[in-house]
């Protein structure tokens, strides 16, 4: 045994040479791996073995490049000298898998002759979910070995592929379920007796050739991801790198790859997208709770209310496998919302999203009931019911004396005060917000808001339970709307102002889906219902929307909203009568209409946001300015490639929000023009929202 580096080591087992990465927890593509896969081949190669052998110690093989090292000086060998290494090999390369090939890993395994994986193994390409495209061959070589239709797929989702549908590819040559180590060696030893040719890839075009001069193909998948991929470059960089595997000679079309990797990994996309990515990673680190703290074990949830929220809520545990009882007023209300869950469940074995027999075996992990003592067994429960806050202490307090001591209670709430809600129980210690996002089984951000009484064990427990049903969960503090809501109050104010002013609601909704939202603000409140919260008896004319709601428009449930909708395809329409009394509502308000700029729209929206996140981490309801980013990404749509309203704010520049805050403060009025003084601290000292922690 000769060890090359700190993470790579040479063996030999007879005539074979074992070149072996330990490099805990992933094996990574570190400079020192680099370095020692490049000494393993040529010694291997020196020492006169008849085939070589890449095998990987611990739980995967190599996962994908050390992120850590993405924008530093190079180190070490780059992965092109180790890939080249292995093609030119005069002897077998075998790279036997297991765990993950994702990435630059995936980007070696191509490089070897052959490739044997065990049956549980998992492949993929995903750059693209960090904006960029794979940059070591593997847009180059996926398409030659598996086709121009697949690696389109594979490339622009990002999507991990197991190793049944590798080997239908053509990506694994052999599939193992014994010992992984033993086949690879033995298939070094079959292609050396049978003389197997050494088959490097990049000679490799005969699944290439359907796609070559065929620009219909690329023209109709690029139609078919248009809508998913709206506003991010890294897809359709991937797709360009394809059409030059599939139209150029391997050589030119790498040198594409490379030109069109260096684009994106020094653009802003890219930028953004891997912030995001470390930044979800930060959010679940809550620096004043120890990591040690004991977490209550959830073997039973409990929510409180079957409605739209509660039944998407206890889909989030059934999916993991946690029982869930669920309690509703009345018979009627509970069977009408665990039919709902049923159907959504029929709707995903439909679409082969779960197995078919999984319908049954979920909806037996949920039972009904009509009696909240039924949570008396629950280690957690979750109240779901309207926003009031008379009701939620009521049900609080009931909760109190029916939960097992030591059991967590949680409110759903998405604005309101945690700490009074807490303040009607006998422990307070033991309730928390836990804020999903509607469709409660969909949505991945949940905001976890710590009560000023909340125990480190409670606080630990929400995390870690977000965590395992699958969401993506943000530490924050009370105040009305914790992060995402109160920063979206100010986005609205400033939206309902300027219609006042003559912008158009299409004008705003226009910029802010060019800006990369989803929707804007008046096309989501159609979608949403102007008539939720309206009350006709009461209603007094105060607001546009309760002029639209008094004049029978109430957004696409009946076609007429800000907008009006086509009965068959709800595609909108500005409606000349909803500006006509826009009009007339901005004349009894005493507001003067003129031309407002799509720009003014776009500040106007955006920057008292900013403002807003920033007064956030003044008053530490948020943790760090990227909590606030990862906030925003997950749960209001804001577009991934722009980073967050923090990150976005730091490329657009502090002092250049200041300037114009200041400017609107003066114009405008109103306190969420207000200056957050640590905005303005961080605008005069050069710093950065997106880096700013308490």
């Amino acid at each position: 045994m000769t060890q090359l580096t700190e993470t790579v080591r040479l063996e030999t087992d007879g005539e074979i040479a074992l070149v072996i990465v330990d490099n805990p927890p992933v094996n990574a593509l570190s400079w020192h791996v680099r370095q020692g896969l490049l000494e393993g081949m040529n010694t291997a190669v020196s020492n006169g073995a008849a085939g070589i052998v890449l095998v990987c110690e611990g739980r995967t093989f190599i996962a994908g490049a050390d992120i850590s090292e993405f924008g530093g000086a190079p180190q070490g060998p780059s992965l092109q000298e180790v890939q080249d290494a292995m093609e030119n090999a005069p002897i077998p390369v075998i790279a036997a898998i297991h765990g993950t090939a994702l990435g630059g890993g995936f980007e070696v395994a191509l490089c070897a002759h052959y490739r044997v994986a065990v049956s549980e193994a998992k492949f993929g390409l995903p750059e693209v979910n960090l904006g960029l495209l794979p940059g070591a061959g593997g847009t180059q070589r996926l398409p030659r070995l598996a086709g121009v239709p697949k690696a389109l797929e594979m490339m622009t989702s990002g999507r991990h592929i197991g190793t049944a549908e590798a080997r239908e590819a053509g990506l694994v040559d052999e599939v193992t379920d014994g010992d992984l180590r033993e086949a690879a060696i033995a298939f070094a030893r079959r292609a050396i007796a049978e003389n197997m040719p050494l088959a490097r890839v990049r000679d490799r075009d005969e699944k290439v050739l359907e796609a070559r001069g065929n620009t219909e193909l690329f023209a109709n998948f690029r139609a078919s991801i248009a809508r998913k991929t709206r506003g991010f470059l890294a897809p359709e960089y991937n797709i360009q790198c394809i059409e030059a595997a599939a139209n150029l000679p391997f050589d030119e079309g790498l040198a594409v790859e490379r030109r069109l990797f260096n684009e994106l990994m020094t653009g802003p996309q890219s930028a953004a997208q891997r912030y995001a990515f470390f930044a979800e990673r930060a959010a679940n680190k809550v620096p004043d709770v120890p990591s040690d703290t004991s977490i209550v074990d959830i073997k039973h949830c409990g929510v409180l209310g079957a409605g739209t929220m509660g039944g998407g809520i206890a889909m989030n545990f059934v999916n993991v496998g946690i029982p869930v009882t669920v309690v509703e007023r009345d018979q009627e209300s509970l069977d009408r919302g665990l039919a709902v869950v049923r159907k959504n469940y029929e709707r995903s074995a439909s679409n082969g999203s779960i197995p078919a027999s999984a319908v049954e075996e979920r909806m037996a992990l949920i039972t009904g009931s009509t009696d909240k003592q039924d949570f008396a067994d629950c280690d957690l429960v979750i109240e779901a019911v309207f926003e009031d806050m008379a009701l939620k202490k009521t049900i609080f307090a009931e909760l109190d004396q029916i939960c097992k001591p030591g059991a967590i209670m949680a409110s759903n709430t998405s604005a309101l005060d945690v700490n009074e809600i807490a303040s009607v129980t006998s422990r307070p210690e033991s309730v928390i917000g836990m804020h999903f996002f509607s469709p409660a089984n969909v949505m991945k951000l949940l905001e976890v808001v710590r009560g000023a009484k909340s125990s480190d064990t409670t606080v630990s427990t929400a995390m870690a339970i977000s965590k395992r049903v699958n969401k993506i969960a943000v530490l924050v503090g009370v105040c009305h709307g914790f992060v995402g809501n109160r920063m979206l109050f100010m986005r609205g104010a400033e939206a309902d102002r300027m219609i006042l002013e003559g912008a158009t609601p299409a004008q705003i909704d226009r910029v802010l889906y060019d800006f990369g939202f989803p929707m804007g603000p008046f096309a989501m409140m159609d979608l949403a219902g102007l008539d939720i919260g309206w009350n006709e008896a009461t209603s007094s004319s105060s607001t546009v929307r309760e002029v639209l709601c008094e004049n029978g428009r109430y957004g696409q449930k009946n076609g007429r909203g800000y907008y009006t909708y086509d009965p068959d395809t709800r595609a909108s329409t500005p409606d000349p009568e909803v500006e006509q009394l826009i009009k007339d509502f901005a004349i009894t308000q005493g507001v003067e209409q003129r031309e407002v700029t799509d720009q003014e729209v776009l500040e106007r929206c955006l920057y008292p946001m900013v403002n807003e996140g920033a007064k956030i981490l003044e008053e530490k309801i948020a943790i760090r300015g990227s909590d606030i980013d990862v906030v925003w990404v997950n749960g209001y749509g804001w577009p991934l490639y722009r980073g967050g309203p923090m990150h976005w704010a730091d490329s657009v520049g502090l002092a250049e929000i200041v300037e114009r805050i200041r400017h609107y403060s003066a114009a405008l009025g109103g306190s969420h023009w207000d200056l957050s003084p640590l905005l303005a601290r961080l605008a005069d000292e050069n710093g950065a929202l997106q880096k700013f922690s308490n």
